[in-house]
């Protein structure tokens, strides 16, 4: 088992192989370290010297180079991968690899199958449409190259993906949490059995839910004998963690293809077990780098004498995103905190936020949908509104929606809704 030593003395060695590929031909990083001296003395000297890149840069480089930017090591006949992020917050990014920087990042997830301990002779579905977002491309492509037995559910409707893992006898379900809770309410209306069944294990990204303990448990209970594993990443970096083999919940950063830092809002490194923001150099992504790219993803670091590695954990995985944040009546609210809450109620089947920061204090109404009839709407929404209350110390509005009225989704959940007005 490597140690921290080791795994930083390679992390150094893979970053000035990097700078050394990249500085002779990739324009976009030629501008942005002119004047810097790229021989770098150690990781921190790195940290100390090279400025973070934002996504408003690449933003800005690709719309002034239309259409892929600047950020392009080596000439654009040598790409032959093309994915875009969701857009969900900025206008969408571009993003080109290089066969080479592809494989990489197929190899960081085949190290998330290992750790799910999926392998050969597993039955992988993937619940995901295939379009430009990257999704579970790499995952699709690394499951094959481990010997299982890959079947995509790209065009089907959910019904029809639900009778292909049940007729398949699928053992390994990727997808969203979300998903996979629209899966599960799926079969209870088709009066599809999910237990016993073959599913394994249900790997989750796209949303924090994986590591929020209450949307765990629900998936668990709706997937009976089913173990549900988290793992994250992005468009922008490829695969970035999995799930800590030795612990649930908690996020393993795999540093052979990363070095993480984490910083507070004046740029400095937090202390073990404070929150700060997610900042990543993409090692072996070399024909579409990122040194210190601020992911705007929230993390807590931590050092557990639990595991059994030396490697960089993150306590509770993604807990936000620094633009996801919105102040309601001087409180801070993250939607991964409403998720928690929402998850602990087994009777709501979707919610919907909105919230209006048109007015001089923002205020935010709850859109709750149930799962049938016979629950007490009324004390369900009084428990609601105290356990948002003890988490917020805010008084929420909680509407009722009719049932099968609020949206379902298989990429990202959108379940906030910002906007200049509410409805009464």
């Amino acid at each position: 088992m490597a140690t921290r030593e080791v795994i930083e003395s390679q992390q150094l060695a893979q970053l000035r192989r990097l700078l050394a590929a990249i500085l002779p031909a990739n324009r976009f990083y030629q501008q942005k370290l002119a004047g810097i001296n790229p021989a770098i003395a150690s990781l921190e000297d790195f940290s100390k010297r090279f400025p973070f890149t934002t996504k408003q840069e690449l933003v800005a480089d690709q719309q002034q180079h239309p259409p892929f930017g600047t950020n392009l090591t080596f000439a654009l006949d040598q790409y032959t991968r093309f994915h875009q992020t969701s857009g969900t917050t900025s206008k969408p990014l571009r993003w080109l690899d290089t066969p080479e920087s592809w494989g990489a990042m197929i190899e960081s997830w085949k190290q998330v199958y290992l750790a799910a301990g999926v392998g050969r002779g597993d039955r992988v579905y993937f619940a995901f449409s295939f379009g430009p977002f990257i999704g579970f491309w790499l995952a699709f492509d690394a499951a094959q190259q481990l010997g299982c037995l890959c079947l995509p559910g790209g065009g089907l409707g959910t019904e029809a993906r639900l009778r292909a893992i049940v007729d398949n006898e699928v053992t390994v379900l990727c997808c969203t949490p979300s998903y996979a809770l629209r899966l599960a309410e799926v079969a209870t209306k088709e009066k599809t059995q999910l237990h016993p069944g073959k599913i394994k294990t249900i790997i989750v990204a796209g949303e924090p839910g994986g590591s929020i303990p209450a949307t765990r448990e629900r998936l668990e209970k709706l997937w009976p004998g089913t173990r549900i594993f988290d793992h994250h990443g992005m468009t922008e970096t490829g695969p970035v963690t999995h799930e800590c083999p030795d612990q649930p919940g908690v996020l393993q950063i795999m540093e052979s293809a990363y070095y993480a830092e984490v910083i507070d809002s004046s740029g400095a490194p937090v202390k073990s077990g404070e929150t700060g923001e997610l900042i990543l150099t993409t090692l072996n992504r070399t024909g579409s780098p990122l040194l210190r790219y601020r992911t705007g993803d929230l993390v807590r670091p931590f050092h557990s004498p639990l595991s059994t590695h030396h490697s960089s954990l993150l306590q509770g995985g993604i807990l936000g995103r620094t633009d996801d944040m919105v102040i309601v009546r001087g409180v801070n609210v993250y939607p991964s905190a409403v998720e928690d809450i929402m998850s602990r109620f087994s009777e709501i089947a979707e919610y919907q936020v909105a919230v209006d920061i048109s007015r001089s204090m923002a205020e935010m109404v709850l859109q709750i949908e149930m799962k049938g009839q016979g629950t007490d709407e009324k004390n369900l929404v009084k428990q609601i509104q105290d356990a948002l209350h003890t988490a917020f110390n805010l008084r929420v509005p909680i509407v009722v929606a009719a049932t099968g009225t609020l949206p379902r989704f298989e990429m990202k959940a959108k379940r906030w809704i910002i906007k200049s007005g509410l409805a009464g």
